[in-house]
């Protein structure tokens, strides 16, 4: 969908799904630490720092099964396996850091707006009152 185009419903399930993926905080990870080149999934572990084995488990397969990553397994012993972005994953990386510098640059306006509505937020609202059994 480009910008000025009439807002289709059908279609909003798709792009959710996509911007979803993106927008993942393992996924953006992965898809900047294979952005110097094909690593090795310990390797790529290290790297990211905090991440599950289950969870990059988790992250590569999706990654892979969208076309960001590919996976290759060479015939050693024991199998040694890379994993590398496709031009598709590294077409990803520049909206990423446009994405970044953006929330740089805005972090503490973003931080600010957070306090402000914090401390203007009541505390409790009252809650309405059941009518069962009134």
């Amino acid at each position: 969908m480009e910008r000025g185009h009439i807002h289709v419903p059908a279609q909003c399930g798709r792009i959710a799904a996509i911007l979803s993926r993106i927008g993942d905080k393992w996924t953006v990870l992965v898809v900047e630490s294979l952005g110097s080149g094909p690593l090795r999934f310990n390797e790529l572990r290290r790297r990211i720092g905090g991440i599950s084995q289950r969870m990059l488990t988790l992250t590569l397969r999706a990654a892979e099964r969208d076309g960001f990553v590919t996976r290759t397994v060479y015939p050693t012993i024991p199998p040694r396996v890379d994993y590398e972005l496709t031009p598709l994953g590294r077409s990803l990386r520049e909206p990423l850091h446009r994405l970044g510098d953006w929330a740089l640059e805005n972090v503490e306006t973003i931080e600010d707006s957070r306090r402000r509505f914090d401390a203007e937020k009541p505390s409790a609202a009252p809650r309405p009152q059941s009518a069962v059994g009134a």
